[in-house]
């Protein structure tokens, strides 16, 4: 399998290559040159099949020339042993159509944990192949952090630098990853937003003196192996649900578009998908761009969902390149036109593409909270705010009935306990396994909002190439 970048004049890498190399050397974010596909037979003979198995399954030809199916089985098997349901994402039913993916059962509670567990391997195996080291620079608003640390704590070969915007993550979620002692792993809290740490983290890759000294690799979902692991579970629900006979549609709490855009590729490589829904809250760039095309960036408000307090979403350009022509030249343009201008207007080809397969919801504070309530309420079930956003917009769907809708439950709801007891009246606990996350000893480094601060940091502590 080869990888193209989306904006044309990067070097086609394999699968490992684009593992360890996150973005594209022209800034632009590793794509399958065409997308697998499998038949209705293919589908149907996946029934039934346990997780790690499935999961061989559907990344088996993404993986092609660089592991073996067996070897890629292996890894599979031991990312997701240690998730606490034997189901892996389970499927649960809310009522006679909204169904819920619970996709928090991993060791930090969130859905980014189906993806890295199986990332952390990814880079040993392939360090070790190649007897070189990593350094991990990321942004995380919130989950990616925790999982992500979680992922390579202790793995040979590999520093990670996380930045995070300080006080603007949930207690529970800061915790996950400053009370992670570990001699490779590097907490930065800086003084401004996600979309700043983000910002930072895409200069990194750019920058010509850190690309000579290290390498640099991502784990946010600019990484093309973590959306590859998000695929999988639109596949567990479908089949659950009917596939390849039956279609259902897709609920997204959606922040940075990486976890939506895999059921784009869910529903590319062949299985029948309805609709993808993209869930957000009044950081709502998505949405206006699904319904007028406008992706213009403001200013983030904060919310209860602090992991969707974004107002750059990274994957989006998968999806334009993607429905838009697969074009890199034209789209290195329109990203550069964005990224000097802080907004663009959708093509034609690229606001048609989208239409086929995505649709938009926005929920405010307000809507949150009446979900989750109705949640509680009349299902017995306690949400996190994100997937109370998602199943906000599930809801209000106009769809016909006889689709059932899954919405992503993206996060454990003991992670915003606060949040929670506000809108329905009970504080969820943590589970037992994380129970004594607030004994612990955090640390972590305090930058301001500089890039060549958090720089000097990483150039100080990172290890070089080889």
């Amino acid at each position: 399998m080869e990888y193209i970048s989306t904006r044309g004049s990067a070097p086609t890498l394999d699968f490992e290559g684009v593992t360890l190399a996150g973005l594209a050397r022209d800034g632009g974010l590793y794509v399958p040159s065409e997308w697998p596909q499998f038949t209705a037979d293919d589908i149907a003979a996946m029934v039934g099949l346990p997780y790690a198995e499935l999961a061989t399954r559907v990344m088996s030809p993404f993986v092609a020339g660089s592991l073996t199916e067996a070897e890629l089985h292996d890894l599979c098997e031991k990312a997701y042993a240690s998730f606490a349901h034997q189901a892996v994402t389970p499927l649960v039913q809310l009522d006679e159509r909204q169904w819920l993916l619970e996709l928090f059962h991993g060791p930090t509670l969130a859905f980014k944990d189906v993806a890295l567990q199986l990332l952390g391997l990814l880079f040993e195996t392939f360090l070790a192949r190649r007897g070189s080291n990593l350094t991990i620079v990321g942004a995380t608003s919130g989950d990616t952090g925790s999982a992500a640390i979680n992922a390579v704590a202790g793995r040979e070969g590999v520093n990670i630098f996380m930045l995070h915007p300080e006080g603007r993550v949930s207690d529970v979620q800061r915790r996950q990853m400053t009370t992670v002692r570990a001699p490779n792993v590097f907490n930065i809290a800086i003084d401004g937003s996600f979309d700043d740490a983000q910002a930072m983290v895409k200069r990194m890759f750019n920058d010509p003196y850190m690309n000579s000294r290290y390498n640099i690799g991502a784990v946010n979902s600019i990484n093309w192996a973590r959306l590859m692991a998000q695929v999988v579970y639109y596949f567990a629900a479908g089949l659950q649900l009917g596939a390849p006979h039956r279609a259902a549609a897709y609920s997204v709490p959606t922040g940075n578009f990486g976890d939506v855009f895999a059921g784009h590729v869910a529903a590319r490589m062949g299985l029948p998908i309805e609709q993808l829904i993209v869930a957000t809250n009044v950081n709502d760039i998505l949405h206006r761009a699904l319904t007028s095309g406008d992706y213009s960036t403001g200013t983030v408000t904060p919310t209860v969902t602090p992991s969707m307090d974004i107002q750059v979403s990274s994957n989006f350009e998968r999806l334009l390149f993607d429905v838009g022509g697969r074009d890199g030249g034209a789209m290195a343009k329109q990203m550069a036109d964005f990224e000097k201008n802080r907004a663009m207007q959708l093509t034609n080809a690229q606001r048609e593409g989208a239409a086929a397969k995505f649709t938009s919801g926005r929920a405010d504070q307000d809507d949150t909270a009446r979900a989750l309530r109705w949640a509680y309420e009349m299902c017995g079930e306690l949400l996190d705010p994100h997937t109370a956003v998602g199943l906000h917009a599930a809801r209000e769907s106009a769809l016909d009935t006889s689709v059932p809708i899954v919405t992503l439950a993206t996060a454990h709801p003991g992670k915003f306990r606060d949040a929670v007891e506000r809108a329905t009246g009970s504080r969820p606990g943590l589970p037992q396994r994380v129970g004594d996350l607030f004994s612990r000893e955090e640390a972590f480094t305090s930058l301001p909002g500089e890039y060549d601060a958090v720089r000097s940091f990483v150039a100080e502590h990172a290890a070089p190439a080889a």
